[in-house]
């Protein structure tokens, strides 16, 4: 019998026996189950198991967190309950029979669209710049651009155009890559097939609308004609031809001998789907997102606009929650190819920033709390700069009504946005610098939709906070009055309450002066990466952030080399996803490296190990090489995480961020 065999046979019970349990396997910290019936999950006694630090469910998977141990308690799971382990992606995939059809499209949207977004956002700044300089009449009484009066600047516009024209001319190239990607088939059939899409014999998209029928070119083929119009920036036309490649590639490869499989697979797969997509998908999707773009500008342009705008407006923070705001940008996209330009981004950028407002109230509130401004001016400096997460989990849904008081400002927002007929030539970033996505008619009237987002849900917060933060919140209630509401539970409560103060003050001075002196804790931390540290609560993951597997810190990485922080034993190693380890420190003190968040989901694909398990490292050890920039196509922030799971004696942990730091140099935790 394992150590953990009457854990796991306890949570066996607790999730609904064997019969309910349709995959299970586990990452670094987690075991992952799908379950037939989540409703047979007890999860009251599950959380209250002394193996289990907590659990959640997301994307279809049940979520036990077992900490740095669960490999071990995995094993023993497995042999008490009689079923063989799965990898975490037939895991991911049993998980969508927990999905409604909705939640199936928006994760394949989601895992679509997701490698392409930096491509996008980059084109979008791209062309944003190109409207500064091109586009705004600032010189010589108004009547000409940067361009008109620099050569410089005419010759920069003109190359920048060749980033911009391959972002958005070219997307069904990226967009065909993508699904082919994702439905695991040949990824360079997925690129050809987007390319003849987009090919130079065709007739622009951009073109169509201002070209006689008689004048539009064909291929005639004697009995019938089929017209040569190209795609470009559509979107639905090459979703719907990818997913054809993939599914006739699938079948040609089920039915074709292997003899002759690498012939005949490829080619008629190809053929076949280039075929459809330009006799039949190409047309009907062109028109399907005709339509889905024509409600949309309807909505958005009609007479019930203000109505839309406010809706949407208010409606789009809880959409991020629901991950169900991806499917905007497939709607943005057409919008763009169809109307030139978007007025359903600049409200998505607006609800940005009227969340990073609520934060700036919550500044404003809590700017006596010193712990609570720790998350609030990091959470608020993020989401104005389009990444929202930290500020909508780690602030404002913790208070509920900044979320609110949020969602308000955004709808006052949108509602003027709409009123003005603010349109952006792009997606951008999602904050303050989306402003540069604006065309240039509109940005006057941006700029003020913004002041609006700003005003009202930070003074929104500040009014409904004033009322409903504690003294104690906002950090605003001193010792004697502190005292003074101790002493309604007796005098020695109140000594209690203000001699535990007056201790952490002077261990906080202590401390300080100790550092000013250039001494520190006894023992130390050194950074794992080169790059910036952060709060643990900034990480924004659920699990890590909350604490819920232990204290610790993070760093966004500048390298791509994981670190030993310390002299310690590779005590755990994940061998199938390789972005994980955990150390044990000589003095006891147990330690999670987490390369990135939600990576296990790439099954180490950009990961390398440079240890092995049981084996003594130093300080400053080479531990993983890891690809940032395949992690960020993948879709997951490369934020590192270091866990303190196990602090055996260590006493007076204190974690040094807010600083830049240099891998296995600067010291990033110290304790005694």
């Amino acid at each position: 019998m394992g150590k953990y065999a009457g854990e796991a046979k306890e949570l066996l019970e607790l999730v609904g026996g064997r019969e309910n349990i349709a995959a299970v396997s586990h990452c670094m910290t987690r075991m992952r189950f799908v379950l037939n019936d989540p409703k047979k999950a007890d999860i009251e006694k599950i959380e209250a198991m002394k193996v289990v630090k907590g659990s959640f469910t997301q994307t279809g998977q049940f979520q036990v967190i077992i900490g740095n141990t669960v490999a071990d308690f995995y094993n023993d799971f497995i042999a008490v309950a009689g079923i063989e382990g799965v990898s975490n992606e037939a895991v991911k995939k049993a998980a969508k029979q927990n999905q409604n059809v909705l939640q199936r499209m928006v994760t394949a949207l989601v895992e679509i669209f997701a490698p392409l977004i930096p491509a996008i956002i980059t084109g979008g700044l791209i062309l944003g710049f190109r409207n500064c300089i091109d586009s705004l009449y600032l010189f010589e009484n108004g009547t000409k651009t940067l361009c008109d009066i620099s050569q410089f600047w005419s010759g920069v516009d003109s190359f920048l155009w060749l980033i911009g024209e391959a972002v958005f001319h070219m997307l069904p190239v990226g967009i065909c890559w993508s699904v082919t990607k994702k439905m695991g088939t040949t990824q360079m059939l997925g690129i050809v097939l987007g390319l003849t899409l987009v090919s130079g014999q065709l007739l622009n998209a951009y073109s169509v609308a201002e070209t006689a029928a008689a004048d539009i070119p064909v291929w005639d083929f004697g009995f019938f004609q089929v017209n040569m119009i190209g795609y470009q920036a559509q979107v639905i036309p090459a979703v719907l031809a990818a997913f054809t490649l993939v599914y006739l590639e699938k079948f040609f490869r089920k039915i074709t001998p292997q003899v002759v499989s690498m012939i005949v697979v490829p080619f008629c797969s190809l053929l076949l789907a280039v075929i459809a997509a330009h006799f039949v998908l190409g047309p009907i999707g062109w028109r399907i997102g005709s339509a889905i773009s024509s409600v949309v500008y309807a909505g958005i342009t009609g007479s019930f606009r203000v109505i839309f705008g406010a809706v949407f407006g208010f409606v789009y923070a809880p959409l991020v929650i629901t991950g169900l705001h991806h499917m905007s940008n497939a709607i943005d996209l057409q919008l763009i190819a169809d109307y030139g330009g978007t007025m359903l981004w600049p409200m998505i950028a607006l609800s940005n920033i009227a969340q990073g407002s609520a934060v700036l109230g919550m500044i404003i509130l809590q700017k006596k709390s010193a712990q609570a401004q720790e998350v609030n001016v990091p959470a608020c400096i993020s989401c104005y700069l389009g990444v929202t997460e930290p500020a909508i989990f780690g602030v404002n849904l913790k208070h509920v009504f900044p979320f609110v008081c949020g969602m308000i400002g955004s709808a006052c927002a949108a509602i003027l946005c709409v009123a003005m007929g603010v349109t952006a030539n792009a997606i951008g970033v999602g904050g303050l610098p989306g402003i540069l996505s604006i065309q240039p008619a509109y940005m006057i009237s941006f700029a003020i939709c913004m002041v609006v987002a700003v005003g009202v849900s930070c003074g929104l917060t500040i009014v409904v906070g004033r009322k409903k933060l504690t003294a104690e919140e906002t950090g605003q209630v001193p010792v004697a009055e502190l005292a003074e509401i101790a002493a309604g539970a007796g005098a020695s409560a109140a000594a209690g309450v203000v001699a535990s103060i007056e201790r952490n003050r002077e261990n906080a001075a202590k401390a300080g002066s100790g550092k000013e002196s250039g001494q520190s804790a006894g023992k130390v931390l050194k950074a794992f990466l080169t790059g910036q540290v952060i709060d643990l609560k900034e990480v924004g993951d659920g699990v890590f952030s909350e604490g819920i597997m232990g204290e610790g810190l993070a760093i966004i990485p500048e390298n791509n080399i994981l670190y030993a922080p310390a002299d310690a034993q590779v005590s755990v190693l994940m061998q199938e996803s390789r972005h994980a380890c955990g150390l044990t420190l000589d003095d006891g003190v147990e330690i999670l490296l987490h390369v990135g968040i939600d990576t296990v989901a790439m099954n180490g694909d950009g990961f390398e190990y440079l240890i092995e398990e049981g084996q003594k490292v130093a300080a400053g050890t080479p531990l993983i090489r890891f690809d940032r920039e395949k992690i960020r196509a993948a879709g997951h922030p490369d934020t590192t995480v270091c866990i303190i799971t196990e602090p055996a004696d260590a006493k007076n942990i204190r974690f040094l961020t807010g600083r830049k730091a240099e891998a296995a140099v600067t010291v990033v935790a110290e304790y005694e």
